[in-house]
């Protein structure tokens, strides 16, 4: 049998099978030892075939090979990474310029992941209807940055139902992934859209301006309108895995786009002579937050792990 994992708690997966129906199902021992270089698995989205064992309970005995996946460090095991989820085909950075705020630098982890992994993003700007000038004057320069790269983006408010039908058009008949901080509104997005669920929210808390975690696993859940959902658990920082040192400029669109113009093949754009990308950032073609997250993500022990 054939089935889709819609929930993962650790040690037990909910499998979703083409006519619908579901099962709760174990996977066999050999399949936490053959794949040690993640702390789980499988994960959701995950396609597998299974079978039923003499005390009818569902035996994961297969996963798929996944078309791509989100993936970030293990938050305590740094030299392993937990896959978020697979199987993507459209992916929603859920971004708010405050309560809390989400940085430069977690946009572009999240955008470099995607861009490694060969997943679309689309840049939810969410709680548009609570900003004051200068956040708005924030949110014009967020999307200035991105959109001029070429990323897709929407304002929108999951609060007042500000562009959801854009969103919802977006999301039809797609396995989509909503992602972001702790408290920028992905469940209560999803509940605007799909009302009957009724996912916990939470608010965001006072003291630090940070969310507060009400997703605790990844789950995916089937939209009325065709398609499916992935909410996962807020995120506080997205670790770069599984990427070469040399790859890294590939991930940023606008400096691949003028790495053969610089003189060296080998450029890294950082002290080399005549390097194009360096003058592009001194004519602000490249915006500096974003060739600063480079040089930072550059200089990190993330690569080879």
């Amino acid at each position: 049998m054939k089935g889709i994992v819609t929930k993962s708690t650790g040690s037990w997966y909910h499998l979703r099978t083409e006519d619908g129906s579901t099962y709760q199902a174990r996977i066999r021992g050999k399949f936490r030892i053959a794949n040690i270089k993640h702390t789980n698995p499988i994960a959701v989205g995950d396609e597998v075939d299974f079978e039923i064992d003499k005390d009818d309970v569902a035996v994961i005995t297969k996963i798929h090979d996944r078309k791509n996946y989100i993936i970030r460090k293990s938050v305590n095991l740094s030299k392993k990474t937990h896959i978020i989820a697979s199987n993507i085909d459209v992916a929603f950075l859920v971004v708010t310029m405050a309560n809390p705020k989400t940085s430069f630098g977690f946009i572009d982890r999240f955008l470099i992941t995607a861009e490694a992994y060969h997943i679309p993003v689309v840049i939810l700007f969410n709680k548009i209807d609570a900003y004051t000038e200068d956040e708005l004057e924030d949110l014009a320069l967020y999307k200035h940055i991105y959109n001029t790269i070429g990323y897709e983006s929407l304002d929108i408010s999951a609060e007042t139902g500000l562009n959801l039908d854009l969103v919802k058009e977006r999301m039809k008949d797609n396995i989509s992934l909503v992602s972001g901080h702790s408290g920028v509104g992905k469940s209560t997005l999803i509940n605007a859209l799909h009302p009957d669920l009724n996912l916990k929210t939470h608010q965001v808390s006072d003291f630090n301006s940070k969310g507060q975690h009400t997703t605790t696993f990844a789950q995916m859940f089937e939209w009325p309108f065709g398609g499916f959902i992935i909410d996962t658990p807020g995120i506080k920082e997205f670790g770069l895995v599984h990427l070469e040192k040399s790859e890294l400029q590939n991930y940023f669109p606008e400096i691949f786009e003028l790495r053969s113009e610089c003189k060296f093949d080998n450029c890294i754009h950082v002290n080399e002579p005549k390097c194009a990308v360096q003058d592009a950032v001194e004519s602000m073609q490249i915006a500096p937050s974003r060739y600063e997250n480079y040089v930072t993500f550059l200089e990190e022990e993330i690569y080879n792990q």
